[in-house]
């Protein structure tokens, strides 16, 4: 709260405008300039160490130009404030006590002189001089400057007594204990050295207030502020306190005092035009009470309001019935309370005829009785005698009450901290043996302020309430109340304790809070719904970060949380569910038979299979006819049998992988492949053998590649390949393992090859064989048709070398299972090529066309 001026600080930045050492105000030869004089302003009790007060307990509107040589001219102050004359009397209260205790400044009396500034900056000043350079016309300075600046004694002329504090004022003469100034700028020791308070920065409550936006996730939050050093100091402090949190302000209004209507009604537009539910309102109370005013006339009475401790305990807003329609619920900040005990029963004994030179009391008393107490000099025309009979010990008023005290506990404390710092300076413990660790206090004639100072920034004490009380820097630590509005049955409102803040610790009972709805369920204040579980965040472009959209997130990652944002990715083993609120194991995939690719590859395989044997039947059945019996039936007959194998091999591929499967798998496809081309690469060489050996002195050619050298040769080359395969397998054959690489809700078990170089062999050596012999029947295509078989097996190569050329690629791209399905195509695909080529047209004579199968056709078709 902004109240370090002009009461507080007006002493300090007066005499700093006007060039003067320390804020005093002297002219040269050290005199002193009074501004009039004011009468009956204060209440006066001596002592050996005189503590000063400053407090406004009357009321007096500013004038618009302030003409200080004109002072006497102003009119008397009015209107008593009974919040103000209860501070007054609890430093008398804190005195009394303190010299009546034996362990705090013992032998050393306390007293006090306390004026009423009437709130008003010239007579504030006023009194602060009076207090530290006393009512002469002259300053009395027993000491010269110190090189630091401060007047090291300044006494008091009224009694002769030291006034080494001041209690509410701000001066840098001096040293200030405030109950009241919140300025953060007040804790720079540079600045003000001297000045120490009993009440938090505003800087605490600021962050108190956003701990609360954070602790229930209110990301949208709209702002009133004061339009002065109060409110953008509060609102700098609260931006500060939220920007790592995820809290955004939707909107910033300030009110100035001077326009308060038109600065209200803008703010409750703006209030009303907000999708924020949650409004923080940093200003004095009766510019609240304007807000709350304008919100009423707009009928906006959704809003859940935070309330900084300006306003947050104002009895005004409280009866108020426009408040009460607007503003329930409120949760707020405030000066924290304490008890006093026999403090209530101070005030109540409090009665004109023990004090009679007390004005502020006699004030008090024609307030409130309507008379004149008797003993008093001063009387009022108007108003009788009292007869006597007048007590405190009933009235119920703002002055008597000491329920909650909070600045009246903080006036308490101020006059402790001073006590304190005074018993440090003149009572020193005396460690000697002999004395038994007991103090004497040297005379209090000759404090130093510098002195001083340093003991009050090393207090550190229990205060009777049991509470340990101590300096930091200027502040205090942080002790705050936190409060709520609430309903009661009569439709008032009553101010509610649920929580207080120690520090940076918050204790908050929130089963107690009731909120703007009238319920215990917290106000929800978002730009933007929170995203579900299975969504991110998206920032909207050139919005504030609390705004976004919801997205969902990517396969494989998940967000299980509300509001998100981010998504967090599955392990390799895991997988997201459909929602992308879980990862879920992976589940294992291969090729299996009863899905649609393996059915159809099944029963490709199964086809081809029984083709084959369809074909070696045909065969069998005619191998005594020309066209069987002219291409080495031998060969044909075990070309088939390999082919059949081929088909076969293809679904040892299907299934679950295992250990056995994967290391049968490639060898039976390996060897049933070269078992194959070996047959037709003997083929190709017993075609040209077997024209080669028509020319002249080629007779023994054919001689020597007869039947027995034909079988032998596919046998050697089909070994080479089993050897291959025994020693690939029985190193590092494939094993059974799951494919991680591949992002999807499923995982691929399949045979990983351990050796890629014992695979590469095995077709390698299949890539050989097929191009030796596609390279060996291109010689051999333009031999009569009837005679051989080179077109065919030209024909036949090609085809196995394109599918294996294409599988390559094909194999090496395609995800998961289908890795198997294309190897499995490829194997079919090659092998039906192989069937096809070789043995549909001998099929076709034979089965269509047997007129053409006869020894004289064939030669015929050798003559032409």
């Amino acid at each position: 709260m902004e109240r370090s001026s002009p009461s507080l600080l007006l002493v300090w930045l007066v005499g700093r405008e006007l060039g003067l050492r320390d804020g005093l105000l002297c002219v040269q030869m050290l005199t002193c300039s009074h501004w009039g004089r004011l009468s009956n302003q204060d209440v006066f009790q001596d002592g050996d160490v005189i503590i000063g007060g400053l407090f406004s307990l009357h009321y007096q509107p500013p004038a618009t130009e302030h003409d200080f040589t004109q002072l006497p001219n102003y009119k008397p102050c009015t209107g008593l404030e009974y919040f103000e004359l209860q501070y007054i009397y609890a430093v008398v209260f804190a005195l009394e006590e303190i010299n009546h205790n034996a362990m705090l400044l013992p032998g050393v009396k306390l007293g006090y002189r306390i004026f009423d500034s009437c709130g008003h900056p010239p007579w504030a000043l006023q009194s602060a001089l009076s207090l530290v350079g006393g009512d002469d016309t002259k300053c009395n300075f027993t000491n010269t400057p110190n090189s630091a600046g401060n007047i090291e004694e300044i006494t008091d002329r009224r009694g002769g007594q030291t006034v080494p504090v001041i209690i509410g004022g701000a001066s840098s003469i001096s040293q200030i204990i405030s109950y009241l100034a919140t300025c953060p700028c007040l804790s720079d020791r540079l600045e003000y050295a001297n000045f120490f308070r009993t009440i938090p920065s505003d800087i605490y409550q600021a962050r108190t207030v956003a701990q609360l936006a954070i602790r229930f996730n209110w990301t949208w939050v709209g702002a009133v502020v004061a339009n002065n050093n109060y409110g953008h100091t509060a609102i700098k402090v609260f931006q500060e306190e939220i920007q790592a949190a995820g809290v955004c302000l939707a909107f910033v209004e300030t009110l100035q005092r001077e326009n308060i209507i038109s600065d209200a009604r803008r703010a409750a537009l703006t209030i009303q035009a907000s999708t924020a539910r949650v409004i923080l309102i940093f200003t004095w109370y009766t510019d609240v009470r304007e807000l709350f005013l304008q919100l009423g006339k707009l009928n906006v009475t959704d809003r859940q309001f935070l309330a900084s401790e300006a306003w947050s305990t104002s009895g005004d807003l409280l009866q108020n019935p426009v408040t009460s329609k607007v503003a329930k619920g409120v949760l707020g900040v405030a000066i924290r309370s304490s008890a006093i005990p026999g403090f209530e029963s101070y005030l109540r004994s409090l009665h004109p005829i023990y004090r009679p030179d007390d004005e502020f009391l006699r004030k008090f008393w024609e307030a409130e009785f309507g008379c004149t107490p008797g003993v008093m000099s001063v009387q009022r025309a108007s108003l009788s005698h009292c007869n006597g009979t007048e007590s405190l010990k009933k009235v119920q008023n703002v002055f008597t009450d000491t329920s909650q005290l909070r600045l009246t506990y903080n006036v308490y404390l101020a006059v402790y901290a001073a006590a304190h710092a005074l018993h440090s300076l003149l009572c020193p413990i005396k460690d000697s043996p002999s004395e038994n660790n007991s103090f004497t206090c040297s005379s209090p004639k000759h404090i130093k302020p510098s002195e001083l100072l340093q003991h009050l920034e090393k207090v550190n004490f229990t205060t009777p309430q049991g509470e340990i009380f101590y300096f930091q820097g200027a502040d205090i630590p942080a002790k705050y109340d936190l409060v709520n509005w609430q309903s009661t049955a009569d439709g008032t409102l009553k101010l509610v304790l649920i929580g207080h803040v120690d520090g940076f610790a918050l204790h908050l009972n929130e089963s107690a809070i009731q909120w703007i709805t009238g319920s215990n369920q917290v106000p929800i204040s978002m730009c933007s719904e929170l995203c579900p579980p299975g969504t991110r965040k998206a920032i909207r472009k050139g919005e504030p970060l609390c705004c976004f959209d919801c997205v969902p997130c990517a396969a494989g990652e998940i967000s299980n949380k509300t509001g998100s944002i981010h998504c967090e990715r599955c392990p390799l083993e895991f997988w997201s569910n459909t929602k992308r609120t879980a990862c879920i194991p992976r589940q294992l995939d291969f090729l299996t038979f009863n899905e649609t690719l393996g059915i159809t590859l099944t029963t490709a395989a199964v086809t081809g299979a029984t083709v084959t044997a369809a074909v070696f039947v045909v065969l069998l059945h005619n191998r005594h006819t020309p066209v069987v019996r002219a291409n080495n039936s031998e060969l044909s007959f075990l070309l088939l049998a390999s082919l059949k194998l081929c088909f076969l091999c293809s679904l040892v591929f299907i299934g679950c992988p295992s250990d056995w499967s994967c290391r049968f798998q490639h060898a039976a496809f390996g060897i049933s492949f070269v078992l194959s081309v070996s047959c037709l690469k003997v083929k190709t060489i017993v075609v040209l053998a077997a024209f080669r050996s028509a020319r002249p002195g080629a007779e023994a050619l054919i001689r020597w590649f007869g039947p027995s050298q034909q079988r032998g040769s596919v046998c050697l080359l089909t070994c080479i390949q089993i050897v291959i395969c025994t020693i690939w397998l029985s190193l590092s054959p494939p094993v059974p393992r799951q494919n991680l690489g591949f992002q999807g809700s499923k995982v691929t078990l399949e045979c990983a090859m351990v050796s890629v170089v014992g695979f590469c062999l095995i077709l390698g050596y299949i890539g050989l064989l097929a191009c030796i012999s596609l390279i060996l029947a291109f010689f051999a295509r333009k031999l009569p048709d009837n005679f051989n078989e080179a077109k065919l097996i030209t024909f036949s190569m090609l085809i196995f070398c394109a599918v294996w050329v294409a599988f390559v690629p094909a194999y090496l791209s395609s995800p998961g299972k289908y890795t198997v399905a294309v190897e499995i195509f490829a194997i079919l695909a090659s092998s039906y090529g192989l069937l096809l080529c070789m043995f549909a047209p001998k099929c076709f004579i034979i089965l269509l066309r047997p007129e053409r199968n006869t020894r004289e056709h064939m030669m015929a078709s050798q003559q032409k």
